[in-house]
């Protein structure tokens, strides 16, 4: 059995190291054509295959709400960073695809906050970084019945 408290202190000490380096990470946005949110959406948009992403899985990587997602998504599509259409293969759903403007725009900004964020987790050797990221993934996968 986990040491409750030592869980505890884990558990605050991964919070406190995310909230704190969002929040300087945060900053990369500041001025620039795109908000954290909507870098978010290009980020996992641009990664698919001919830069198309199903809405749901779009929803699936952020940190917000369905809802708070398709107004986004929405946003988006007025200001020309992507597209929205009918998802053939599920009717209810919808495929949304970025345009040359927002994979620019995603471009730009990807390469200034892919630099400071390893500036900010320099602190971590190679091997230290291999293995917050096997841990962090352990979590992710982790159910509520396993605990």
């Amino acid at each position: 059995m986990t040491d409750r408290r030592l869980a505890i202190d884990a558990w605050e000490s991964l919070f406190r190291a995310q909230h704190e380096i969002f929040g300087d990470i945060n900053g990369d946005f500041d001025g620039t054509t795109l908000s954290q949110a909507e870098y978010d959406v290009l980020l996992t948009v641009t990664r698919a295959d001919d830069m198309t992403a199903r809405l749901r899985d779009v929803t699936a990587n952020m940190l917000i709400s369905q809802p708070s997602v398709s107004r986004l998504v929405d946003r988006m599509v007025v200001r020309g960073l992507i597209s929205k259409c009918p998802d053939p293969d599920d009717g209810r759903g919808a495929l949304v695809r970025a345009t040359e403007d927002g994979a620019s725009a995603f471009r730009r900004i990807a390469s200034a906050h892919g630099k400071a964020i390893a500036e900010r987790m320099s602190v971590l050797s190679d091997d230290e970084l291999d293995q917050l990221r096997e841990l962090t993934a352990k979590l992710r996968r982790l159910q509520p019945t396993d605990c």
